[in-house]
């Protein structure tokens, strides 16, 4: 599938993990979180989220781990584990366009604060690292690369 956004996660004053959603031009109809893996078929999903209306160019935000105004839990989230990496990624319902990727630990989410966003930024090489930046500049240089 095309990419035409970008995923990252944050967490709220009060501790709740946050995705985010820089679409870049189409659409995004919702987002999965799973736990990543080299043998795709034992990739176990761990939460998922339809937004009410599709996602359209400019940044969406919503709660992984509590009920959100404008998105529908497709299903439920299941509380993070250490030593476990997750990723996070937008997709649409019909397969037209998705999101890259954001991978994370546990640990990388108790080192996030508030006002910041934790994505992977790809370089003009196609080089993936993972950066963490405040959300102005995410949402400012996100589509950058797409």
């Amino acid at each position: 599938m095309p990419v035409d956004a970008v995923a990252g996660i944050s967490v709220t004053g009060d501790g709740h993990l946050l995705g985010f959603m820089m679409v870049c031009g189409h659409q995004i109809d919702g987002a999965t979180l799973y736990v990543d893996s080299a043998d795709v078929d034992s990739e176990v999903t761990v939460g998922e989220w339809t937004a009410d209306r599709s996602l359209k160019a400019g940044l969406a935000t919503w709660t992984l781990d509590s009920p959100s105004a404008g998105w529908t839990e497709t299903r439920p989230f299941e509380p993070l584990t250490a030593k476990t990496t997750y990723v996070l990624y937008g997709w649409t319902e019909d397969s037209s366009w998705s999101s890259s990727s954001v991978s994370f630990t546990a640990t990388d989410r108790d080192r996030l604060t508030p006002g910041t966003v934790r994505y992977d930024d790809v370089s003009g090489s196609g080089d993936e690292s993972a950066v963490t930046v405040p959300v102005a500049e995410f949402e400012a240089k996100a589509c950058d690369n797409d």
